[in-house]
Order: C-alpha cells, then sequence, then structure tokens
C-alpha cells in the first residue's frame, strides 16, 4: 500500500511517497457490526496486534491491522523502523509531523472508507498508534486534516492506549471556533488507558492529553489510570476495552 501525501503539489521537487506494510485482518466471528483499525506502536507491526486482538471476545467486530511505513524516527537518532510519523521528544514544544501524520490519518480513513454503511467505525491504538488515532479524532471533529484536505468518515469510537495527544497546544481553538466541529467532538465517545508507571510514554501524557481534548469539547471521554502498569498492555486493560466497546457501539451482547 502506497500513499501519496496530497498537500505535495505538482510544483514539489520532493514529493515524497510513503510505503505502509502489510495490513492484517480479523474478520467477525458474529454479526459484523463495527469496523476498527488498531494501531501499533513504535518499531512494531500490524501483525502482533491482530493475534492479541482474535483473543477478544467481541465476536460482533473486524479488525483491521496496517503495519506503518518504515521511516527514520528523530527520537532514536535517525534510525529508521516502523512509525506512524516521525517524533522527536515527547514535549508540549515538540515539533509535529503533519505531513506525517496527514498521510497516515488518511490511510486509516482509506481502510475503513470500503466498510458496509451499516457498520460502525472506530480507531484504537497503542503508544504512537494511540497518538495517531487520537490525531485521526481531531481531523474527525474539524472536518479535515492538517492541509486542509477534507476528513472523509464518520468516527463512532477512538482508543487510546499508553499514548498521548499530537497538536494538543492549539486544538481548543480550532474547536471552539466551529460549531460543527464543537458538535462532532461532544458526539465521539474516547477511551484513555494510561499505566502509571510508563517509563516511555510517562503517565502525566496520557493525563494532560486527556484534559487537552476534554477542555477542547470531547465530552464523552473516559480516563483509565492503572497502577503498577508500564508501557505495555494486560489482560484487564484490554477487559476494559472490551466492556467500554461493547456498551459505546451497543454490540450484541451489551445486556449481558
Amino acid at each position: 500500500m502506497s500513499y501519496t501525501n496530497p498537500s505535495m503539489g505538482s510544483g514539489s521537487r520532493t514529493a515524497r511517497r510513503i510505503e505502509f506494510g502489510r495490513t492484517h485482518v480479523v474478520r467477525p466471528k458474529g454479526r459484523h457490526q463495527a469496523t476498527i483499525v488498531w494501531l501499533h506502536g513504535l518499531g512494531d507491526n500490524g501483525s502482533s496486534w491482530s493475534q492479541l486482538l482474535e483473543t477478544l471476545p467481541l465476536s460482533n467486530i473486524k479488525w483491521i491491522c496496517p503495519t506503518a511505513p518504515t521511516r527514520p524516527v528523530a527520537i532514536l537518532g535517525g534510525f529508521p523502523c516502523t512509525a506512524w510519523f516521525d517524533v522527536g521528544e515527547l514535549s508540549e514544544d515538540g515539533p509535529d509531523d503533519w505531513e506525517g501524520l496527514d498521510a497516515s490519518a488518511a490511510h486509516i480513513a482509506n481502510l475503513l472508507s470500503t466498510e458496509p454503511p451499516d457498520v460502525k467505525l472506530g480507531i484504537g491504538g497503542f503508544s504512537m498508534g494511540a497518538a495517531t488515532a487520537l490525531y485521526s479524532a481531531t481531523c474527525f471533529a474539524q472536518g479535515k486534516y492538517a492541509n486542509g484536505n477534507p476528513y472523509p468518515l464518520n468516527l463512532r469510537a477512538i482508543i487510546g492506549l499508553s499514548g498521548w495527544l499530537p497538536g494538543s497546544r492549539n486544538l481548543r481553538n480550532k474547536i471552539e471556533g466551529s460549531r460543527e466541529a464543537a458538535r462532532r467532538a461532544a458526539s465521539l465517545p474516547i477511551l484513555l488507558c494510561h499505566g502509571i508507571c510508563d517509563d516511555v510514554v510517562p503517565y502525566k501524557y496520557g493525563e494532560k492529553s486527556a484534559h487537552s481534548l476534554s477542555s477542547a469539547g470531547f465530552q464523552y471521554l473516559t480516563f483509565k489510570a492503572y497502577d503498577g502498569l508500564g508501557h505495555y498492555t494486560v489482560p484487564k486493560e484490554m477487559d476494559e476495552v472490551r466492556t467500554w466497546l461493547t456498551g459505546r457501539l451497543g454490540l450484541d451482547g451489551s445486556r449481558s
């Protein structure tokens, strides 16, 4: 799969072609009610998460697990690995790779664009994958990507595990400036989970992301903290994801 960033016009000398890796799909075992794209963390691939998601008792969800492009990553000293976008230091003042974020968000939207109209769409992820899922949530609310191209999907659920929110500094102004954006933000359920002992993406970034989203008008937000949890996931957390998705998406069995 490949994607050419639409913001790079024909006049650009270096229109960068971004090659995405293999996409793994977990088919629903029951009635197909929702499709969720799940995004791996830095240096990982779609296969590892597809294996874990296959074991979740969520028979009405189709999971799409793409693999990020391999690119040099600043936080690793330029070492190339799978990454949804380039990232330097995790800080409020760090620059955001809007081109990389837009390319990945558009790739995800493309994967969801052919789903049946009666199927509910969502995006989730871990670490950098969570950051990309949250960025997609802000694109949905604003109705456009950072490059101004329209965002095409109606998202119904966002999940971020051990992640952070890119572009948190200016989000509130962007959402408050549009009645439609405020309406979409208020309608989108988001689940954020973060380990208090996370030494890769510190807990404070998860907490800050939840605060930034809430203050920007994402009212339908749940934030769960986990004592003793580092930068990984545990069955208790995935059980929270299962329960939350079943309730928020009205999946078969949600009353059991």
